[in-house]
């Protein structure tokens, strides 16, 4: 475990809005997850998490349009790891999200509309916000096991 007396790292990555690059935002965050010393299955958890989040990006937020960036931060505290990723495109509303029916997508035969569900199942704490032209999901797992999960506030964390 790494101490309490480690100061915040902060490491960045940009990336066209593209799939082609997503394996590199998954080999970035999994790096510094595993430097962090996060258990394998912490890093797994969040190279499916990051993954759904910038497709979510490519094909919402930019509909497609692979001259826009996606800008990927890995904050690293000595109580959480936390992945930011931005965007300057279309806004995610989380208040008109509604979980999917897995079952009425597997009879309709329809594939998708899981991410964001994927990603509060995998993380502790998945946060939506929109400053202005920018748009920011932030993904956090803490180190203890004492953090409620999505939907209760977690401890203060600074910007």
């Amino acid at each position: 475990m790494i101490p309490d007396a480690v100061a915040r790292s902060t490491y960045t990555l940009q990336v066209p809005s593209s799939t082609r690059h997503l394996e590199q935002v998954r080999q970035f965050v999994a790096r510094h997850a595993a430097a962090a010393q996060f258990p394998e299955e912490a890093v797994e958890a969040f190279k499916i998490a990051v993954d759904e989040a910038c497709t979510n990006v490519i094909k919402h937020a930019y509909k497609g349009n692979e001259t826009h960036l996606i800008d990927i931060a890995v904050i690293v505290d000595p109580d959480r790891f936390t992945v930011r990723i931005r965007d300057q495109g279309e806004a995610f509303r989380p208040e008109e999200y509604q979980t999917p029916d897995i079952f009425k997508l597997a009879r309709k035969r329809r594939a998708g509309g899981f991410g964001v569900h994927i990603m509060r199942r995998l993380m502790d704490h998945v946060e939506y916000r929109t400053r202005g032209r920018i748009n920011e999901v932030r993904l956090t797992k803490y180190r203890t096991g004492d953090r409620a999960r999505n939907g209760a506030p977690p401890a203060p964390s600074p910007s």
